[in-house]
């Protein structure tokens, strides 16, 4: 079993203090846009990103895969130019302020090299040391006189704790003011005991902060940020690397299930368009639908650099038909490349899986799941659907695995913490996939939507997003539905062996018994539970008065002891796991199936 660890960047910021939730949320998806994208215009000219580009470019054209793997810190420090270094040195970091201060950086003392810049320009370490829960920090300090401040880039590593700054006026009588800040949008806060440093963990809070500086202006960050000058140890291959011809072939839904279907594919950057043609199953006649281009970056992939995506978004299709495609050059109809649309019937039946973390048993778990139930309408993922959400040889993997299955039935999925990345985001998630863009205010589009499948309607929620922001939004969804089922899917569970999630069963689960959510589905704790019928945070005695609240796991996990749970029904520490949720009319069946195609579950609801 992986365990759940405390430094678990969805399950902190999930549980942060309401009346930073919004702000903290605000924040975070700016840093993952801005450390991530060169297209904001507030970027000054010669940046930090635009000397990593280039060189990482360069590095690519003079050295060998073994060489990039091998890099040290003094071998990436030979790579720079004097000019390139006083950029890495002064332009991560700036800002400036109205009266002479005292700066001071506070680096984990776990972080093998010293950022290369601290001691030239001047900083010095004090002897002074403040720590959390995780690490101890060092405070090295500089005077600046008012004016500009620029400070350097956390190292070439990829060490996952960023330094922190305070800000003090050297006169104390000053007022200190800060402006012109980069990254913009700056949180300032106080430094002082219980504060925290990084918005995507605000539970990792400082302890044992010297006297003399409590009070000081803090500025705070995010855990990844470093990402941005990761060099040693930083190049990686996929596997799967794209070419000409069009793969990772994937159905899913942004519009009207009945008349609609998207298709998504990859290819090298050779291909400039995208097209795919349509047609009814065994007609003689097709349909053409041009494609969306996107280019899209992992620039520490070695192998496979830069890729296009295509989004094909066929409309105005027949309800309940089956239909055939094909994505030039291919020239065949084949029995793979086919999909339906919703038929105007109130049966129906999908499955879903907990997390999947790019594990190869995907491939035996889906290929398994597709032969037993070839009726399933779609696909679904509870979060985690691989281990780092910007490393693109993941999802090349992910879909490699899946890839007999997700090109004949959608793919609807939600958000894991994995998913994003130490405060950085989920923008290749979001690249990746096409999605109903209905989320709520405060939140990326396509990371909470709903979508309405015959009878049935599902919300599909981030809960590593602000968990507040979302109650109105909910209740909304679930107040206007007229459904006769409705399901619920996000990544933390509320109910678990390990630590619950209180806040989410203090805000979404009153609105879930309000209105009646038959089955909440998540995953994250790598075990399977199901609840016996919940309301109002206790058992009651039929899922016609409670909810349903299923977590499972995709992957294999190792069996353990666990405390156990008042209100499971159901527990089995064995991973490899699908779910199976028929819907005929007014019944449900459920069934939890294995690898070994066992079934280690099941149970009925009729309304």
């Amino acid at each position: 079993m992986i365990k759940v660890i405390k430094n678990n960047p969805g399950r902190q910021l999930n549980r942060n203090k309401n009346n930073f939730l919004s702000l903290l949320v605000i924040l975070v998806l700016f840093f993952a846009t801005t450390f991530i994208s060169c297209t904001n215009n507030s970027i000054p000219e010669n940046t930090v990103k635009e000397v990593m580009d280039h060189t990482i470019t360069r590095l690519y054209k003079t050295m060998s895969e073994k060489q990039l793997d091998s890099l040290t810190n003094d071998q990436v420090m030979d790579l720079f130019t004097d000019q390139e270094k006083q950029v890495l040195a002064t332009k991560h970091w700036m800002f400036d302020v109205n009266v002479p201060v005292v700066v001071s950086v506070m680096r984990s003392t776990e972080q093998k090299d010293v950022p290369f810049w601290l001691v030239p320009t001047g900083f010095v370490k004090t002897g002074e040391t403040m720590k959390n829960e995780e690490i101890t920090y060092e405070v090295w300090q500089k005077k600046f006189n008012a004016g500009h401040v620029g400070l350097g880039v956390n190292g070439f590593a990829d060490y996952t704790l960023h330094y922190f700054v305070s800000v003090a006026p050297q006169n104390k009588n000053d007022q200190l003011e800060f402006t012109n800040f980069f990254p913009a949008g700056q949180y300032v806060g106080v430094l002082k005991d219980s504060a925290f440093t990084y918005h995507d963990w605000t539970e990792l809070v400082l302890m044992n902060v010297p006297d003399d500086m409590k009070g000081q202006k803090l500025l705070t960050t995010v855990r990844g940020r470093g990402t941005e000058s990761h060099l040693v140890g930083a190049f990686r291959k996929t596997v799967y690397p794209s070419s000409s011809t069009p793969d990772q072939v994937m159905l899913t839904w942004s519009s009207d299930p009945s008349n609609s279907i998207d298709i998504q594919w990859r290819t090298d950057t050779t291909v400039e368009v995208g097209m795919v043609h349509y047609r009814e199953k065994g007609s003689n006649t097709f349909d053409s639908v041009s494609a969306e281009k996107y280019r899209m970056e992992d620039r520490d992939l070695m192998n496979d650099r830069y890729i296009n995506r295509f989004t094909a978004q066929l409309r105005n299709l027949k309800p309940g038909t089956t239909y055939e495609y094909q994505i030039p050059p291919q020239t065949n109809w084949s029995e793979n490349y086919t999909f339906s649309t919703a038929a105007p019937d109130s049966s129906f039946s999908f499955i879903w899986t907990g997390d999947t973390h790019h594990s190869p048993t995907l491939t035996k778990l889906y290929n398994l799941a597709y032969q037993t139930h070839p009726d399933a309408a779609f696909y679904s993922i509870a979060g985690d659907l691989v281990s780092e959400g910007l490393h693109r040889d993941q999802w090349d993997d992910l879909f490699h695995f899946t890839k007999d299955v997700i090109c004949r039935k959608p793919l609807m999925a939600v958000i894991g913490n994995h998913d994003t990345r130490q405060g950085l985001g989920a923008w290749m998630y979001r690249e990746l996939f096409s999605y109903p863009k209905n989320a709520p205010v405060g939140v990326h589009e396509e990371h909470t939507y709903s979508f309405k499948y015959k009878n049935a309607l599902f919300l599909m929620i981030e809960s590593t997003a602000s968990i507040d922001s979302q109650k109105v939004w909910i209740e909304d969804q679930l107040k206007n539905s007229d459904a006769t089922w409705k399901f619920a899917m996000f990544h933390f569970p509320p109910y678990n062996w390990d630590e619950p999630y209180y806040d989410i069963q203090a805000a979404w689960v009153p609105i879930f018994d309000k209105y009646h959510v038959d089955m909440v589905m998540n995953g994250h704790i790598h075990y399977y539970m199901r609840s016996k019928p919940m309301k109002g945070g206790k058992v009651v005695k039929s899922y016609n008065k409670g909810t349903a609240y299923v977590e499972s796991i995709g992957i294999p996990t190792i069996p353990e002891k666990h405390p156990e749970e008042s209100y499971a029904a159901v527990r089995d520490f064995h991973g490899d796991l699908y779910q199976y949720v028929k819907i005929d009319g007014s019944t449900l069946s459920f069934q939890a199936v294995n690898s070994d195609n066992k079934v280690i579950d099941s149970f009925l609801i009729k309304k």
